[in-house]
């Protein structure tokens, strides 16, 4: 029975989005297309569905940059007939262009902070488009409510910020209706997407938690299309995370973007680390850049703060040094030691953990009382917030507490400002600040300090220095939980719950030294004027260039419904196995090599029956009947079980453990890959082994013939992932000495023999005879080319080959070309890493010479999926349907002699 919310889920995804207090009318979805370039929509705009392949009219590269709220002012016109509109000077995202290339063109999509009336709308948009090349995503009244304030800021914004919603009234309960109306208004916006995407041209860059399911939108009608996405806010570890309902569906909705950026290393290892719980996926850091594999893609992962815009704060500076207010607060706070904090008023922002630690401070260092001022300036939130009744009461108290204890005539040691203020008039607050103060519990990357820092260097040019009086000098203390403090090393670091901390170094930093002031002061200002905001769009976009170069050398396939939507990325001529093209090269052939792995190829991977049916029985025997075939079944399985269940297969070779018992056929003996029969260092590494598993609850020891493994697949995936690099480390130490590879794999650690040692002695004496073959075949040309031998220190060290599948059909091809039959036609299947050996093995036969160059070979992989193979089968049963195509071409045996030589 398929449970409600997953049934909610799917008619979401579908497009079929319910109206809001209406009852749903529920319609079967159309089936995902999985033709290469074509994803068939599984919404309302399904016919009109684009290709990413298709031609683009554009030449250039664009950006489109979208984000919950456009980089726009507007306000009534006075007349009442119209609105005005005007760049908000303050927006991020207007002054990411700085970073971007001057001839790139720039489109921002997203929606108003007011109302336009619907019969306005066409008129704005035009407008808008036309004067800003901005695109509005205009949300229904009934959808914006339960989207914004809703899901975003009563979800999933308290969620990331680390507040569980343990009861109705702290956080709030998840609301299906809410997370609904998520899903529909980042479809809205993906809809004013596509009005101005050119796929083959653009990049889209979406901004922030509000639109964390845009890219599987995008994602389903423009494959290649390269996108990025930037988180804003902190992403909370996997045990804060996991508690969410919709978890699974958001990380694969953002997976579907080309590269995710974040502020800081912390909150991309939390993403990492719900992606290996939640999801299974392993990264990869390669040359320094953090990589996911999802399905072919590499999904790149950004670490990199914003930064400021440099000019626009150097601007305001100097408007606020034209207007009386510096000059003001100057006198204002004149002989005072200015202590400011500027912050959101909401719950995450410790405001009133500040005070408390400016009480304490006073309390301890009755030095600063009528000296020091703590100015606390209280933006409004621009949400209703948690809580937000009971901030302000809690700040409002502590106050009139602190005034009313440690307050003199003509000195208020609090100032708490709760009114919006300038731009200008907040550059004149830093101006007089001596320290600034950030206790924030819990923030994603919070700029006042960069600001701040940024305001005290001053400005440039001939009103340098006019503004700030003797040398640049500013003091931060900071909360630990904030974005921006990582790239402060010289800020002063506290836990903003310890407030005698807090209070502690809140006296160091305008105690201190006056020159250590400007040493740290101008190690912030080196980093904070060479990391602005232009320089981490740059980054960005640079990055999301290197991500996206392979999205035209790959086949790209849409596959899967809902959220569990996916591209895989393939090889160019990966392509279906064609029955009619093998079964032709199969008939025209005279001496075939047939590999065949088992679980998951001849037999389902989730079948509780693993022996084989009576129908692969069959399909064996009439393919082995052929004298020119030599058939092997290649299995990690051991002998035994292999032995039982293909009895009736006399002539089948079977090769188990992954090669290391081969047997040709039931009439022979079964051979090993080495001569080595001890297997002693069992008795070393299991002891090994079973400390871990005693250790790490859902792990297990399998014990073969020939090998023994770890698995932690039913483990933490956090933890079982750490052990078994442990484990690794510790076999490889502990079993240095004997003839063994230790190897890991998905949720394994496995010990098995090497096949064979290359010893320095025998690596000597290849290298020196391929030197006499050269030497000798340049004497017969008449050349007069010396030649230096060199053996390297790694060339002297033992070269172990382990055993693996790739060896086992290696043998066999030798073994063809040793009784004179060498292959013309190959066929190997699998489904798994291991059988990416033969693969390989096969790849480079014909470069070796154990196959002729007209060699017709069909390596094939079960599944579309990323693999070494050319082919692929979609599943068991069309590999059961191949084999049997094979069966019926196969020549029955011959029942005399004359007839033997008319068949040869």
């Amino acid at each position: 029975m398929i449970s409600r919310s997953y049934t909610n889920l799917l008619d979401l995804a579908s497009g079929n989005f319910p109206t809001m207090g209406r009852d749903r009318d529920r319609r079967r979805m159309p089936r995902v297309m999985t033709l290469p370039g074509s994803i068939c929509e599984m919404d309302d705009d399904q016919a009109h569905s684009v290709s990413s392949e298709n031609p683009s009219s554009l030449a250039g590269d664009r950006m489109i940059v979208v984000a919950n709220l456009l980089p726009l002012k507007a306000k009534r016109r006075p007349d009442n007939k119209g609105w005005s509109f005007n760049w908000n000077e303050d927006s991020l995202l207007l002054r990411l262009r700085d970073g971007l290339p001057e001839d790139m063109e720039v489109i921002y999509v997203g929606s108003l902070c007011v109302d336009i009336d619907p019969i306005e709308q066409d008129d704005v948009s035009s407008y808008l488009l036309e004067k800003f090349r901005c695109v509005p995503a205009f949300l229904p009244p009934n959808i914006v409510e339960k989207y914004y304030e809703g899901f975003c800021k009563r979800h999933l914004w308290p969620l990331f910020h680390y507040m569980l919603p343990f009861s109705p009234d702290h956080g709030g309960r998840f609301d299906r209706s809410m997370w609904e109306a998520y899903v529909s208004a980042n479809k809205l916006f993906s809809q004013k997407v596509v009005e101005v995407l050119n796929p083959e041209d653009d990049f889209v860059w979406i901004h922030d938690y509000h639109l964390m399911v845009l890219p599987t939108f995008l994602r389903r009608r423009f494959n290649r299309l390269r996108m990025g996405f930037f988180l804003h806010s902190p992403f909370p570890s996997s045990e804060i995370y996991r508690t969410l309902p919709v978890r699974e569906e958001i990380l694969k909705a953002l997976l579907c973007a080309d590269i995710v950026g974040f502020h800081t290393f912390d909150y991309a290892r939390h993403f990492l680390s719900c992606c290996s719980r939640m999801l299974g996926l392993e990264y990869q850091s390669k040359r320094g850049y953090i990589g996911l594999e999802y399905y072919g893609r590499t999904v790149g992962i950004k670490i990199m703060p914003v930064g400021i815009h440099m000019g626009h704060i150097e601007n305001m500076k100097r408007l606020a040094t034209k207007e009386s207010k510096l000059k003001e607060l100057k006198q204002q706070f004149e002989g005072k030691t200015v202590l400011l904090g500027f912050d959101d008023l909401d719950i995450f922002k410790g405001i009133n953990l500040k005070l408390l630690a400016m009480e304490h401070m006073l309390g301890q260092h009755p030095k600063w009382q009528g000296q020091a001022v703590l100015v606390q300036i209280a933006n409004p939130t621009r949400g209703k917030g948690v809580d937000l009744k009971e901030i302000q009461a809690e700040i409002l108290e502590s106050c009139k507490r602190i005034n009313k204890q440690f307050g003199q005539p003509g000195y208020e040691p609090v100032v708490y400002i709760d009114r919006p203020i300038s731009s200008s008039e907040r550059m004149a607050y830093y101006s007089i600040a001596e320290c600034v103060v950030v206790t924030a519990v819990r923030d994603g990357m919070n700029l006042t300090p960069y600001e701040y820092i940024a305001c005290r260097q001053g400005m440039s040019g001939s009103e340098a220095d006019s503004d700030v009086d003797g040398p640049k000098k500013s003091m931060l203390v900071v909360s630990e939980f904030i974005g921006c403090s990582p790239s402060l090393s010289g800020a002063i670091r506290i836990n903003p719950w310890n407030v005698e901390a807090t209070a502690e170094a809140m006296n160091e930093a305008i105690s201190m030294a006056e020159p250590e002031k400007q040493l740290r002061h101008e190690k912030h200002y080196r980093y904070v004027s060479t990391h602005d905001v232009g320089y981490w769009a740059r980054s960005f976009l640079q990055d999301m260039e290197r991500t996206c170069i392979d999205h035209f050398r790959k086949r790209c396939y849409g596959i899967g419904l809902g959220f569990g939507f996916r591209v895989v990325a393939l090889d160019p001529n990966f392509r279906k196995l064609s029955i009619d093209d093998i079964e032709s090269a199969y008939i025209k052939s005279k001496s075939r090599a047939i590999f065949l792995d088992y679980d998951g190829t001849m037999m389902p991977q989730n079948s509780i029956i693993k022996s084989p049916s009576a129908e692969v029985i069959s399909i064996l025997n009439r393919i082995c009947a052929d004298q020119n075939n030599a058939v092997f079944i290649v299995s990690g399985r051991g002998r035994d079980s292999l032995d039982k269940w293909f009895s009736p297969c006399r002539k089948l070779g079977l090769a188990a453990e992954h090669g290391y018992f081969l047997r040709w056929s039931q009439d022979q003996e079964w051979e090993t890959c080495s001569q080595n029969s001890d297997f002693g260092w069992m008795h070393l590494a299991e002891p090994v082994m079973q400390s871990y598993t005693d250790s790490t609850d859902g792990s297990s020891i399998e014990k073969k013939e020939s090998a023994i493994v770890w698995q932690y697949r039913d483990a933490d995936p956090g933890f079982g992932f750490s052990q078994a690099k442990e484990m690794l480390d510790h076999l490889e130490s502990v079993l240095a000495n004997e003839p063994v590879a230790v190897k890991s794999g998905q949720f394994i650690v496995e010990v098995k023999p090497q096949a064979c040692i290359l010893t320095p002695v025998t690596t000597l004496v290849v290298s020196f005879l391929s030197v006499v073959i050269i030497q000798d075949f340049l004497s017969s040309n008449g050349s007069r080319t010396g030649i230096a031998f060199f053996a390297s220190e790694n060339d002297m060290k033992q070269q172990p080959l382990g055993v693996s599948k790739g060896l086992v059909a290696e043998k066999i091809f030798t073994s063809l070309v040793e009784r004179g039959k060498l292959a013309d036609f190959v066929l190997c299947i699998g489904d798994d890493r291991s059988d990416e050996d033969m693969f390989e093995i096969i790849g480079d036969a014909l470069s070796r010479n154990i196959l002729s160059y007209d060699t017709k070979v069909f390596a094939c992989t079960v599944g579309q999926k990323p693999s070494k193979a050319k082919y692929y089968l979609d599943d068991t049963s069309e590999v059961r349907f191949m084999l049997e195509s094979l069966a019926e071409a196969t020549i029955t045996p011959c029942t005399s002699d004359e007839e033997a030589e008319d068949s040869a």
